[in-house]
């Protein structure tokens, strides 16, 4: 093993990617482009506290039976482990919920980022035929004839109107950092919280190209990108949805088709399986498909496991919230 860790290290240094956005002088200057996470600072307690009841309440949908939490189970990794989820009526989605936690770095919402906020995603779902089904009109009288409403007379000094519903909601979010990994040890000085492979996973994973999509605090999220960059005509098995045109269906620019938001890999681990599509089940395959489709390359298999390994220590579990 020692061994094929030596390799892995001189390959991370001497094989970058075309695309590759880091030198090899900058893995070995120390330049890393992932900053550790670190709770969000000045979110309200009582507007945070309230939104996780929210959160948790089937009350929001129309038929009383999907809240936020069931597409978003905290303490499965922030997704529910499904290719899509499913809403009322047993209504399947058309792409795959991504994990809810972290979602506060990122630079909108959503694979297509058609919601620039927190608080604007919460329009989505609620209203969405295929999840929660309902409408603000028929929320806002639910809230006020149930116990909610002294809640927000309390915490916003008003009757429940959709603006503290969605500030509510965002407020927890924002509360949902997942701190405290080994890896963001290891960022500030413990040397030890990392073994030798999953130091050169991380270093493969630079030295790949990854890194120039997933970094910074929330090892992604923080830009679009087209996905099939050495192939077309998409990933899903069955052929293209007008899902698969991505921000194209946001800005109407052929320039945007097939661009999502980059996903965070904080914690990729943990929320199987992959993509918009929710068709790739295993996080080595998903390795593998982003070397083929981004960098134009077959990663080998011992490069597939030193990566996963070094994802792996992205998230501690101990940071997942109970419901």
């Amino acid at each position: 093993m020692r061994g094929l860790v030596a390799m892995a290290m001189a390959t991370a240094v001497a094989v970058l990617s075309p695309r590759a956005a880091f030198t090899a002088d900058a893995v070995a200057g120390g330049h890393e482009p992932i900053r550790p996470l670190m709770a969000i600072a000045g979110v309200d307690p009582a507007k945070a506290e309230l939104g996780r009841r929210l959160f948790h309440d089937p009350m929001l949908s129309r038929d009383g039976t999907v809240s936020c939490a069931s597409c978003h189970v905290l303490d499965r990794g922030g997704s529910d482990g499904r290719p899509v989820s499913m809403g009322i009526d047993g209504r399947v989605g058309i792409v795959n919920a991504p994990t809810v936690y972290n979602a506060a770095f990122n630079l909108a919402q959503f694979w297509d980022g058609r919601a620039m906020t927190l608080e604007d995603q919460v329009n989505g779902p609620l209203t969405n035929a295929a999840e929660m089904g309902t409408d603000w009109p028929t929320v806002l009288e639910r809230l006020a004839r149930s116990p909610y409403a002294a809640a927000f007379r309390t915490v916003f000094g008003a009757e429940p109107d959709a603006p503290a519903v969605r500030a509510a909601i965002a407020a927890f979010e924002r509360t949902l950092i997942t701190t405290g990994s080994r890896f963001d040890r290891w960022l500030g000085g413990e040397a030890e919280a990392l073994s030798a492979s999953e130091k050169a996973g991380y270093a493969l994973f630079k030295s790949y190209g990854c890194a120039s999509c997933h970094q910074g605090a929330a090892v992604g999220g923080n830009m679009f990108q087209r996905l099939g960059f050495f192939a077309s005509g998409g990933i899903r098995a069955g052929g293209p949805l007008p899902a698969d045109l991505g921000r194209f269906n946001v800005t109407g620019r052929p320039a945007d088709r097939n661009v999502f938001k980059v996903p965070s890999l904080r914690l990729v681990t943990l929320t199987p399986p992959y993509f918009h599509t929710g068709e790739v089940a295993t996080l080595d395959e998903a390795i593998r498909l982003m070397g083929r489709l981004q960098l134009g390359r077959d990663i080998p298999d011992r490069d597939v496991a030193l990566i996963a390994a070094f994802l792996g220590t992205l998230v501690d579990p101990a940071a997942l919230a109970t419901p």
